[in-house]
């Protein structure tokens, strides 16, 4: 029987008679994903100023980290390594609307970054952005101390280290 399911971590619904092992949107793991109608995906939240000041910079982490992936996707020199860009491309994409949503912002600039034609260097690059990125939401889930945002941080963690098994299992 198909079931509408949702994922508690970017809020966004899935159509399927299973949960899928991951979001298709932002990648959480599957324990975040529940039927639609006893899933909570909360992002009015209240928030100090240390929390405002780190999901800012982690909002900018993702953006950037997203226009990396979707440059490589267009200009790396491998047809898988392109597909693998564009995929992690949309999942970054989808880990800074979640920080927008809590920051309660509409929009953001549209971010423009380097990357290479060798798919290596991508890869490469790939893996030293998500070891930043993981080693800053590490940081940053243990100085919240709001329990939703620590939340998002821990699943987080969890798909950026996906991320960076995807580039080690290519290097």
């Amino acid at each position: 029987m198909v079931k509408l399911w949702r994922c508690e971590i970017c809020g966004d619904p899935y159509i399927g008679e299973e949960p899928p092992a991951n979001c298709p949107f932002c990648g959480a793991h599957g324990r975040y994903i529940k039927e639609a109608r006893y899933a909570k995906a909360e992002f009015n939240v209240s928030l100090d100023k240390r929390d405002i000041a780190i999901l800012e910079h982690a909002l900018d982490v993702e953006l950037s980290n997203s226009a990396f992936y979707f440059c490589a996707a267009e200009k790396t020199d491998d047809a898988e390594g392109k597909l693998l860009f564009k995929a992690l491309g949309k999942v970054e994409a989808e880990h800074a609307s979640v920080w927008r949503k809590i920051l309660k912002l509409s929009s953001t600039d549209k971010r423009k970054e380097t990357c290479h034609t060798s798919n290596r260097e991508n890869l490469e690059e790939s893996h030293a952005r998500e070891t930043r990125a993981i080693e800053f939401y590490k940081k940053a889930a243990t100085a919240s101390s709001n329990p939703r945002i620590k939340q998002i941080f821990e699943a987080f963690i969890e798909v950026e280290t996906d991320h960076l098994m995807l580039s080690e299992q290519r290097l």
